[in-house]
Order: structure tokens, then C-alpha cells, then sequence
């Protein structure tokens, strides 16, 4: 497959109008210098619309466009329990927990764990994040791309690493969370178009031109297991999704962890101009993310009818752009670049953010000028691209669905980030070192039972090890002598009220998900 020159023409122009549009809104008034606010929350000035976009741009990348494609190749329609679980647990986030984070005006997560515990607590949940993302997260995402750019384009591997991350940075180095934020409404746009696009011509190539609907119909009569939504016991691919965990083990912890207590997704919402206006973005996110499996499962699906000699999953997506027309093509492929810029981008800012705030503005250099904090908050983000780039293929080459590594091994680190956070919120006694006690025995007993327990599945490992971590923490801190801890939130001076409208549409996300699962089940 290769772009025509209109592709080319189409695709130049969403690169350089996209980091033109980062540099203008990035402009600051005459005179003024950029702070660490205006760096890395936007100057607290996000509107919900920039908001909720954002969190889904942020969030829909290689990882999920080529890595839940693979999975809905391999597996069906049962790996959406991902993105529709999503919508829930992010009204529970906009409902309980920004209301606590907001009024302790935070700037990172590290930053409340100090609050609430101590420095220790800090110091050790900064290295596992950055650990995570820049080992895990950035060289998922930088691989994935490069591997779809490669399939569409033929251009080497390697070429298509230094082309995402040159871009990626360029386009989000200068301006920070806000250039990231608001470059995401165009972002948003071209994936939700072109992933549409892609999922409508799998679809009417099912049905031989007869249209989506059709060649829906007709993979509901030919391939009905691919739409079990809860597998079973014996099914081949159990031990990834197995069965009512989706829905009441853990996959909540994975999800609580990744919307409510990770940097990358909600630095956003910390940024907002106000609570509710967090909550009204996050409730647009919500909605979007129902909308998600249609662009990011759905052509992997198909693929298993259309293309099942397939070698890889992860080629099934890549396999299915074929089917755009050329001078389509272009845009379809910038929708691609699109997602997974706007993930790079954001991840770099959060780690550059961690780095900054909590391990040099901490330990380092705590007297350091904001302009000072501004620059190595730039130097940090193209060193954490540089280092993504570097060991991206040998981390990540012979793994066969690269979605399924990225859940596995943040699956280490999730069960003590909750119930750290938790505790945290909700029982005043948790004491500090009963953090780090879990947050060391997350990953140890994940570890270990990866090692020795390996057909466990990995959502019930993570839940067994959530139980496991809770319990320790609570006897840690009897044995520590149980009484309230001196930062212990206060809940009463916390409102949780939400407005009428968010009810709503919260009450709406339910009712689609409870039809979604009857009607699959």
C-alpha cells in the first residue's frame, strides 16, 4: 500500500498545520514568562470540551487503535469491556475523587501522596510512574506506531520511530499541557473520522458493497462467538479477559487506577478552570469512550473475516487501511498519526512533569527559578522520547499483541497504586509506611505470581494482589499503632454534590451499558 500524491499533500498539511496551531496557542501575552503552571497545567484555564477531548486523545493511541484491533482479531468484541468499563469509572472520578484533588490544588499525584503520607511515599510512587511510562507506556505507543506507519507506508522500523517522536515533541515541547490540550480537539476529529471510515469499508467489503449494516448483520450470523462479550472457562483467550472479572474483579482496579490516579490522564483534569467544569469534561469523555470499540475493535473483527491468514494480530488494523481509497488514504493516515502523537505528547509532558516537580524540584534543586523548571521540563521530555526510541524494538518486537503486554506489566504497579490512593482517601489511620509497604509488595506479588502462578489470569491476578496489598496495609498500620494520621483528609470539608446535568448523563451511560450487555452477554 502505498500514499498517492494527494495522500502525501493531505498528510503534510495535517502535520504542519497541527504544530503551527500548537505554536499560536501557546503564545503567551507580551511580557509575560512562562511558569510551571502555565507548563504543565495550562495555567489551570481548560474549558470541559478541551477536557474531555483531551482525556480521549490522550488515551486512544497505537495501543489501543493497533493493540485492541489485534485483540479484537484474536479475541472479539469481549476486549471493549475495556473502553465501555472506561465510561463508568470515569463518572466515579469526576464524582469522588477530583472533588479531593482539586481542593488540594495538586500538580501531580506524587505531589498528594506527600500531602497525605509523607515525602518517602513521594519519592518512591515518582520513580515507579516514570519507570512505567517511559519503559512501558512511551515505548508501546512509539512501537505500535511505527509498525502501523510501516505497514501503510513501507518506510524502515527505525524511520518511523525518529518521525513520531521529532514530531510528536515538536509539535508539544514549547507549549506544554495547553499546546497538548488544544491541539487535541483536531486530533479527536481526525481519529473519530478516519477510525469511522475505516470501520465502515471493513464492513461494506464484508457485505460485498451492500453497506455497514449489512456486512454487520452478516459477521453477527457468521462469526457469533466474536460478539461474547463474557467468556467462558474453555474459551482460548480466558486467561486475557476471564469472564465476570470484566465486570466485578479486576478490571475495576486497572481502571481506577489508569483514569483516577495516573498523571498522563489526569494532569487534564487538574487543569480545568473549575470542578465542574472537570466533571462536565469528563462526562463528554465518558460518552466517547462508548463510542470507542467501533473505531478500535471493530476493524480488528472484521479482519478476522476478511484477512484471517493474518500472521499477527496487530496487523489487522494496518491491513484493514488498505481498504481506504487513495486521496482518503492521507487523511485516514492522519487520523493514525494523529492518535498517536497526541499520546506521546502527552505522555512526555506528564513524565517531564513528574521529573520536574517531584524529583527536582524536590530533591534536587527546591530553589530553582520557574523559568529554570520550564527548561528542564523540556529537556526531560526529549530525553524520555530518546530513551523510548532506543529500546522500543528490543522491549517490544517479539511480543505477539502488544496491548496484552502493556495491561500485564502495568498490572505490577496498579494494585498498591489503588490501594494506596484509597486508603488514602477513605480511612484516616492508613499511615505512610503502610503506603510503601504496598506499593512494594504490589510488585513483588505481582512478580512473583507472574513468575509462579502463570495460568492465573492477569485480572485476577491483579485483584488477588489488590485484596493482598489492602490487607497488609491495614495490619502494618494496627501493628503501627492505628491511630488517625496527622494529613488524614477531611471528607466533611469536601463536597461531592454533582449538578443535575451530570446525574443524567451519568444515569444515561448505565442504561447504554446494561443494553450493550444484555445484548451481548
Amino acid at each position: 500500500m502505498a500514499l498517492s500524491t494527494l495522500d502525501i499533500v493531505t498528510f503534510s498539511l495535517y502535520c504542519v498545520g497541527l504544530v503551527a496551531l500548537a505554536l499560536w496557542v501557546s503564545r503567551e501575552k507580551k511580557g509575560h514568562q512562562k511558569n510551571t503552571q502555565d507548563y504543565f497545567l495550562a495555567g489551570k484555564s481548560l474549558p470541559w470540551w478541551a477536557i474531555g477531548a483531551s482525556l480521549i486523545a490522550a488515551n486512544i493511541s497505537a495501543e489501543q487503535i493497533i493493540g485492541m484491533s489485534g485483540s479484537g482479531f484474536a479475541i472479539g468484541l469481549a476486549i471493549a469491556s475495556y473502553e465501555w468499563m472506561a465510561a463508568v469509572t470515569l463518572l466515579i472520578i469526576g464524582k469522588y475523587f477530583l472533588p479531593i484533588f482539586l481542593q488540594k490544588g495538586i500538580t501531580t499525584m506524587p505531589q498528594f501522596l506527600e500531602q497525605r503520607y509523607d515525602h518517602r511515599v513521594r519519592i518512591v510512587m515518582a520513580v515507579f510512574w516514570l519507570a512505567l511510562y517511559t519503559l512501558v507506556n512511551l515505548t508501546s505507543i512509539l512501537w505500535l506506531g511505527a509498525l502501523a506507519i510501516n505497514a501503510i507506508t513501507g518506510i524502515e522500523l527505525v524511520y518511523g520511530l525518529v518521525f513520531l517522536a521529532v514530531f510528536s515533541v515538536g509539535y508539544s515541547i514549547y507549549g506544554g499541557l495547553k499546546a497538548v490540550a488544544l491541539t487535541d480537539i483536531i486530533q479527536v476529529v481526525l481519529l473519530i473520522f478516519g477510525g469511522l471510515l475505516v470501520s465502515y469499508l471493513a464492513l461494506n467489503q464484508i457485505a460485498d458493497g451492500a453497506g455497514a449494516f449489512q456486512g454487520f448483520s452478516i459477521m453477527l450470523a457468521e462469526v457469533p462467538e466474536k460478539f461474547n462479550m463474557i467468556l467462558e472457562p474453555d474459551h482460548p483467550h480466558y486467561i486475557d479477559l476471564p469472564g465476570l472479572t470484566v465486570l466485578v474483579g479486576g478490571l475495576w482496579i486497572m481502571n481506577l487506577s489508569y483514569w483516577g490516579f495516573n498523571q498522563y490522564i489526569t494532569q487534564r483534569a487538574l487543569a480545568a478552570k473549575s470542578l465542574k467544569e472537570a466533571q462536565k469534561g469528563i462526562a463528554f469523555a465518558a460518552y466517547l469512550k462508548l463510542l470507542m470499540p467501533i473505531i478500535v475493535v471493530l476493524p480488528g473483527m472484521a479482519a478476522a473475516m476478511l484477512t484471517p491468514e493474518l500472521a499477527r494480530p496487530d496487523q489487522a488494523y494496518p491491513e484493514m487501511m488498505k481498504l481506504v481509497p487513495q486521496g482518503l488514504l492521507g487523511i485516514t493516515f492522519a487520523a493514525l498519526v494523529a492518535a498517536i502523537a497526541s499520546s506521546l505528547g502527552s505522555m512526555v509532558n506528564s513524565i517531564a512533569t513528574i521529573f520536574t516537580i517531584d524529583i527536582y524540584g524536590r530533591l534536587i534543586a527546591p530553589d530553582a527559578s520557574e523559568r529554570r523548571k520550564v527548561m528542564i521540563g523540556r529537556l526531560v521530555a526529549c530525553g524520555a522520547m530518546v530513551i523510548a526510541v532506543i529500546i522500543a524494538r528490543p522491549l517490544l518486537g517479539n511480543f505477539p499483541q502488544a496491548f496484552q503486554f502493556i495491561q500485564e506489566f502495568t498490572g505490577f504497579f496498579t494494585p498498591g497504586i489503588v490501594c494506596i490512593f484509597l486508603l488514602g482517601f477513605f480511612w484516616k489511620k492508613a499511615s505512610a509506611t503502610s503506603a510503601l509497604v504496598a506499593a512494594i509488595a504490589s510488585v513483588v506479588l505481582s512478580a512473583l505470581l507472574w513468575k509462579f502462578w502463570p495460568g492465573l489470569p492477569f485480572l485476577d491476578r491483579v485483584g488477588l494482589v489488590f485484596a493482598s496489598c489492602v490487607l497488609l496495609s491495614v495490619v502494618v498500620t494496627l501493628a503501627g499503632g492505628a491511630r488517625r494520621q496527622p494529613n488524614a483528609i477531611d471528607l466533611n470539608g469536601i463536597s461531592f454534590q454533582t449538578s443535575g446535568s451530570f446525574n443524567l448523563l451519568s444515569a444515561g451511560v448505565v442504561l447504554i451499558l446494561v443494553a450493550l450487555y444484555a445484548t451481548w452477554w
